[in-house]
């Protein structure tokens, strides 16, 4: 407050002669703002000087605190079950409640925020970007394990098989380990149950690919003779199965508010119970669509083609015996050859295997033995 101001109000309250007109024109202020402190200070004081807060003294559209409250309510019990406990599912648990009006998703944050509920975190906003998925149900499925604890603290694996278009678990499978014979437990089921889907993505885990190391693993070429297309991501870029990613962080949120598995079987029990509720409940990603909803709005995308065998290229150093190893399989080419490097170029299990400009060796792969002997022994001979 301007001390002059405070002076000549002071003065004009206790009946002295002021030029209030000049006084404000001089100072830049209105006269009934000099008018309205002198009111003020002959009835208060010096703390007529005190600024008022100029909030509305009236809040038509403020919330009831009974919804305030219900909010409140529908977070706790939202987070005892284990579930997303966000503004969105928050709205919609009042909605499931029968409490109209639902207020908004941001008048729920607003509440929540109020009542220590959320710290604001400005920096962890997400930046809006455009999220791909495939176009029809089954036209590309994503695969991936999580490692979960039983109840005496073994360590055992989940495989998590999702939908790309649909969201759609259709498969959680409790398994001993991420493996081949639990990962194509897993599938086996979701195939039972869903079809056949046009592409698999996964991770580079060896149950799943081999295709960034240079070879073909068991699972792809099962895959291959059903006519599904293995799809591998990028080393070190988790987003590219990011929906499994987030999948992953749902189940085990239910899990965490459930008494842990005593085995194998009871997992399954659990994983069986998830999947029904998982797939018939709003997704925030499907517009408040479940995912069942979702999955059975479109026709299902099948392979094009009928079995096709996976191909590529590596590369493999000769031993000092004359032998490569590959997918598994010791390939001899002979002792000539050793200590030189390997293209090994492959069509499932056909195998062309050239050392510089000369075919060293062509077969096709015996996977009964995992010792690929020469037919022809000249072949060792040569230079």
């Amino acid at each position: 407050m301007d001390p002059e101001f405070v002076a000549a109000v002071a003065q004009a309250a206790a009946g002295e002669k002021i030029n209030i007109a000049r006084f404000c024109r001089e100072h830049g202020m209105s006269r009934g703002v000099f008018h309205k402190y002198l009111t003020r200070f002959r009835t208060e004081g010096t703390d007529g000087f005190t600024r008022r807060s100029t909030a509305p003294h009236h809040h038509p559209a403020a919330l009831a605190a009974s919804v305030a409250e219900a909010v409140l309510r529908a977070r706790k019990e939202l987070d005892d079950e284990g579930l997303d406990n966000g503004p969105i599912s928050i709205g919609w648990r009042l909605e499931d409640s029968g409490i109209t009006p639902v207020p908004s998703p941001s008048s729920v944050y607003r509440i929540l925020r109020a009542h220590g509920q959320i710290i604001p975190q400005p920096r962890k906003k997400p930046r809006t970007r455009r999220r791909f998925e495939y176009a029809d149900p089954n036209g590309c499925w994503q695969i991936d394990g999580m490692e979960h604890y039983l109840a005496d603290g073994t360590t055992v694996c989940i495989i998590q098989i999702l939908d790309d278009h649909s969201r759609l678990d259709v498969g959680s499978y409790a398994a001993a380990g991420e493996t081949t014979a639990g990962t194509w437990a897993a599938l086996q089921q979701a195939f039972a149950g869903y079809g056949v889907p046009v592409n698999l993505l996964s991770d580079n885990g060896l149950a799943f690919t081999g295709k960034h190391r240079g070879w073909m693993v068991e699972l792809e070429r099962r895959l291959a003779e059903l006519g599904v297309t293995s799809i591998a991501s990028t080393p070190h870029h988790p987003q590219t199965c990011g929906k499994n990613e987030r999948v992953h962080q749902t189940l085990q949120k239910w899990l965490a508010a459930r008494p842990p598995a005593e085995n194998l079987a009871a997992l399954q029990h659990l994983l069986d119970e998830y999947r029904t509720f998982y797939n018939n409940r709003r997704h925030q990603s499907l517009g408040g669509q479940t995912p069942q909803q979702r999955y059975d709005a479109r026709a299902k995308a099948v392979p094009a083609t009928g079995p096709r065998q996976p191909s590529g290229v590596t590369s493999r150093p000769v031993s000092a015996t004359g032998v490569i190893a590959f997918t598994g399989c010791s390939i001899v080419l002979g002792r000539c050859w050793a200590g030189r490097s390997a293209t090994v170029y492959w069509q499932g299990d056909r195998v062309t295997v050239m050392i510089g400009d000369t075919v060293a060796r062509q077969l096709t792969l015996d996977r009964s033995v995992r010792y690929q002997r020469l037919i022809n022994p000249k072949l060792s001979t040569m230079s």
